[in-house]
């Protein structure tokens, strides 16, 4: 256990799931105060190099708060106002927050169908990576204004798992209203004990999960699933008291705090094979000697300029096979144009794409991150 706490100080890539019971000091309001803390200790961490995300709950909860509704609405359309009404001050209240540490703030609304639709997929992930580059915070919440139970994720500890996959995140915290997975219900048993660590995905830790808040869709359960779910990509996860004083600083620097729950997969090399093994193949890539080189030797992305050839009828985000000039697929990956763009493009530069498209959503055809050898 004690090497597992060691990684987390290793881990340079977090995403922090915040529930709405703590956002939200229970129901009565946004806890300004709160966000204030949990702000000055990420401000710190990432001066100190950590990348991280944040994925918000609090939006239905704050709009209750400012509506005067004492009861979670039952009805969709309810929840939708009272998101609509919530978000403009959750998004308010960290904006002001950072911009006391120099940080400014991106909010990012998503619904199911920005992460199944590989266009979209595509669109997000590029969109957060530059977002992570620029040092900004990403602010993170799903879309209850317009989601349907459809297009839900459910709740925000599965969209966390899911962004944590989709960045390749390194942990995974998710602070609750409670210190962390007990083996009975610290609420009515005063002995209840802390379960420090585990594997993500052991299913003997459900039967120690409970009910979820009235404020918020989830509970333990879920925080469980969410950890395996994160788990596929390799991603760690620490399910923590929110309310623990300098939490998220206490568990960079390796203090036992919450329960770990460790993934058994490589992060990239995980990733990747999820990744591939989800898709069809709609096309084909014909590379030159020099472009293989780079992706076989140095781990490079795909450049038009390395593309000799386009065969099929694709779109952006579809998975396509790379071929070398003797017909052997040498890799797979996620094509960052369609096929019609493909074809203008390929020959040349990445400087020259927007000349020839009249527009660049990016200087690689095909990101290494995207991409797997064969």
């Amino acid at each position: 256990m004690t090497n597992d706490r060691d990684s987390i100080k290793k881990s340079k890539r977090w995403v922090i799931k915040i529930g709405s019971a703590l956002l939200t000091d229970d129901g009565n309001g946004l806890d300004k105060v709160a966000i204030a803390q949990w702000a000055e200790q990420i401000a710190s961490q990432m001066d100190e190099g950590i990348e991280i995300i944040i994925v918000s709950s609090g939006a239905v909860a704050e709009g209750m708060s400012r509506l005067g509704w004492s009861t979670r609405p039952s009805s969709v359309h309810g929840l939708q106002v009272a998101a609509a009404v919530g978000q403009t001050g959750l998004v308010q209240a960290y904006e002001f927050q950072f911009q006391q540490y120099g940080r400014n703030t991106a909010q990012i609304l998503l619904d199911h169908d920005d992460i199944s639709n590989r266009e979209r997929y595509l669109n997000v992930r590029n969109t957060l990576q530059e977002l992570i580059k620029l040092g900004v915070v990403p602010i993170i919440n799903e879309n209850d204004t317009v989601a349907t139970e459809q297009i839900r994720f459910g709740d925000n500890d599965t969209l966390a798992a899911m962004v944590a996959n989709l960045i390749d995140a390194d942990l995974l915290v998710i602070l609750t209203d409670q210190d962390g997975l007990f083996d009975a219900d610290p609420r009515k048993i005063s002995k209840a004990n802390l379960v420090a660590s585990g594997k993500s995905g052991d299913e003997a830790l459900y039967k120690f999960a409970g009910s979820s808040s009235s404020l918020g869709r989830g509970g333990m359960i879920t925080k469980l699933k969410a950890a395996k779910l994160a788990a596929r990509s390799g991603t760690n996860t620490v399910i923590a008291g929110g309310r623990i004083k300098r939490i998220l600083t206490r568990l960079s620097e390796g203090e036992v705090l919450g329960t770990l729950l460790v993934s058994d997969k490589e992060p990239i090399v995980a990733r990747k094979q999820w990744l591939v093994g989800r898709l069809n193949v709609c096309g084909s890539l014909t590379i030159d000697s020099g472009a293989t080189r780079m992706l076989i030797d140095h781990g490079k992305s795909l450049l038009p300029v390395g593309v000799i050839s386009v065969e099929g009828s694709f779109s952006k985000g579809d998975l396509v096979k790379c071929i070398d000039e003797k017909g052997k697929e040498i890799a797979r990956g996620l094509v960052n144009y369609n096929s019609t763009e493909s074809i203008k493009i390929l020959g040349n530069s990445s400087s020259m794409i927007a000349d020839q498209l009249g527009y660049c959503d990016a200087e690689e055809l095909i990101h290494r991150d995207n991409l797997v050898l064969f």
